[in-house]
């Protein structure tokens, strides 16, 4: 299976625009670490633009240089969260993540009393995120050249009403507090919560990432920790497969049962032109692969 998503890092590398996420993961026999330390699973995976293309890539840190490396020869946007790492990979813009904006607001509010809720400072900064997630809703079926305008119109005022409201309110929170937290990391990420509005193919959060890492997320509940480094890459690889097939809209059991019979016959396994007859966007699989719904 490696044949293939080395093909499709292939082909990640060449969209304009990605998705990158990272989450924790025990490996028992990591030379060099306590069982009980923590590795990585990296997440990257493509936009709403290009083939679906979700691929884990292990590594043992969480190092910058894990996406600088990964994403070599990617140029584009990248759609991150506020973890500072993914400012190693060149040649890219970094996209902020409103969503995790907005959660700030939202824990700052939970933490006060019922009655003091609407109308606090906390209340006010979720409206500015919410008002931004209305206007995206209304544009989800729309063009990029429509939505990059619409933006422009709607959504550039409140940025510059929320970024002097931040300025404001700022002076008058006590920064370790929840709120103080919440201001400072809209302030602190203002470059990347803004440059959404650079092209209207781009999102306004980072769900899409977050999604695609969920189903390695639920599955480490269960299985707990892998055994091995070369254990955690297999998993990788599978999960790779497995979560792009289902981004197809394959049947993944199908799929396997499908790349096990074919992959053995290539005359050539490293052959980019067969491999790309295989891989789960091609519309050269056979129907038995897909799922219908009824």
């Amino acid at each position: 299976l490696s044949l293939l998503t080395n093909r499709m890092h292939e082909h990640l590398l060449s969209q304009d625009i990605l998705h990158a996420d990272e989450t924790t993961l025990q490996v028992l026999r990591e030379p060099g670490k306590s069982a009980e330390a923590q590795s990585y699973l990296w997440l990257y995976r493509t936009g709403r633009i290009g083939p679906p293309i979700v691929l884990y890539d292990y590594r043992p840190t969480r190092g910058g240089e894990n996406p600088r490396n990964f994403l070599a020869g990617f140029a584009g946007y990248l759609h991150v969260d506020g973890y500072a790492g993914y400012h190693k990979v060149k040649d890219v813009t970094l996209i902020g993540c409103w969503a995790h904006a907005r959660r700030k607001f939202d824990e700052a509010l939970k933490a006060l009393p019922p009655s003091d809720k609407p109308e606090t400072v906390a209340h006010q900064g979720l409206q500015f995120c919410n008002q931004l997630f209305a206007i995206e809703r209304e544009l989800k079926d729309v063009t990029a050249e429509e939505r990059y305008t619409i933006r422009m119109e709607r959504s550039r005022p409140i940025l510059d009403a929320y970024l002097a409201w931040l300025r404001q309110q700022r002076s008058r929170t006590l920064p370790k507090s929840a709120l103080g937290q919440a201001i400072a990391y809209s302030m602190n990420q203002w470059d990347k919560l803004t440059a959404f509005l650079k092209d209207g193919r781009l999102e306004i959060d980072n769900n899409r990432s977050e999604r695609a890492i969920k189903p390695f997320v639920i599955g480490r509940k269960n299985w707990l920790f892998a055994n091995t480094p070369r254990g955690a890459r297999a998993s990788s690889i599978i999960y790779s497969v497995i979560e792009t097939a289902k981004e197809n809209g394959l049947n993944p059991f199908k799929y396997l049962m499908y790349l096990f019979e074919q992959l053995p016959q290539l005359p050539d396994p490293k052959d980019p032109e067969a491999l790309d007859g295989l891989l789960p966007w091609s519309p050269s699989l056979p129907v038995t692969c897909r799922v219908f719904k009824s």
